[in-house]
């Protein structure tokens, strides 16, 4: 049986500076993000467009979605085959190619999780577990580029 998921939120421009988009330079690109219930997120376009540098942009948010879908498909499929994880870091990298008419598109992405579990046993399984997520991660399924990974594992027993 295929479920069908609807997702809603609002994106609102905030940079009119009074002038509108009247020249290129006359206004910003910040925007909000909403949805019922949740905070708010203030974001930005990318500095080199003209955007405010601390705040998230849709290059990272798009980074971002696929980084923790991964990592929760991650986390589900770990829990379900017995191993415990206490840690999971990732410090994903996307590389984006911009055309010379102004648009562009993401040429990859490459997570790079750190992962801690409490058994050196368990060390076994974690490149296997990420094959599953990575094939299960809805984001990952849903772009156009390659997303790979490259795990670090150890050892905690911190829990």
């Amino acid at each position: 049986m295929v479920k069908e998921h609807y997702y809603n939120l609002i994106t609102q421009w905030t940079g009119n500076k009074g002038a509108g988009t009247k020249d290129y330079r006359a206004y910003t690109r910040g925007y909000r993000i909403s949805s019922a219930g949740k905070d708010d997120i203030l974001a930005s376009a990318d500095p080199a467009f003209l955007g405010d540098s601390s705040k998230y942009n849709p290059e990272e948010f798009l980074l971002a979605a696929i980084s923790s879908c991964h990592m929760l498909w991650f986390l589900h499929l770990c829990a379900d085959s017995g191993v415990v994880v206490v840690d999971y870091v990732d410090n994903a990298n996307g590389t984006m190619i911009e055309s010379s008419g102004g648009g562009g598109q993401f040429k990859e992405v490459m997570l790079r999780p750190t992962v801690s579990v409490t058994e050196h046993s368990m060390m076994s399984k974690l490149d296997e577990i990420h094959e599953r997520a990575h094939k299960k991660c809805f984001i990952s399924n849903s772009v156009n580029f390659p997303v790979t990974f490259i795990g670090t594992y150890k050892v905690s027993n911190g829990l």
